[in-house]
């Protein structure tokens, strides 16, 4: 079983319903097991500013499915949600990104992990860090502590590594 770190959020509609909706569809999947769900934060939109609050979450799930096994998943509870992809990071009822998938790094053209914009996100790294604080991100394996220190400006001494 591969241990997987999912990001979900959304801004139109019922926001907490569609997440609420993706965890359940996902703990549905016989090949799917939700072992942790982080609060539900509420964050300003990034890219597209002229939209509304984005509620997001991670969940870790513990799976037997392969990359893009999980992708086709992902992808049908997203439809299922009537999520239409109009405008990049423009208004959405739900987004689901792979985060994390084990220690696997992996560029394909239609699958990028660990996220290529993990990083850089304050609304991923924090509730990462809320269900698993000490997971080493690929491909340096950096805490996600500590990543999100970094993020945040935080001084970051060299024995938090």
């Amino acid at each position: 079983m591969a241990r997987v770190f999912l990001g979900l959020g959304g801004n139109l509609g019922d926001r907490q319903g569609e997440l609420d909706a993706a965890i359940h569809r996902l703990a549905q999947n016989e090949a799917i097991k939700v072992v942790a769900v982080a609060k539900y934060i509420e964050t300003e939109p990034v890219g597209v500013v002229e939209q509304g609050l984005f509620l997001n979450t991670v969940v870790e799930v513990s799976t037997s499915l392969a990359p893009l096994a999980l992708l086709a998943v992902v992808e049908d509870i997203m439809r299922q949600a009537k999520r239409v992809r109009t405008l990049r990071f423009g208004p959405r009822t739900l987004d689901i990104d792979i985060l994390l998938y084990d220690d696997l790094v992996l560029a394909s053209p239609t699958l990028t992990i660990p996220h290529p914009r993990l990083r850089e996100r304050e609304f991923v790294l924090a509730p990462l860090v809320e269900v698993a604080p000490d997971l080493l991100v690929p491909p340096d394996f950096v805490p996600a502590r500590v990543l999100l220190a970094i993020l945040r400006g935080e001084e970051v001494s060299s024995c938090s590594l």
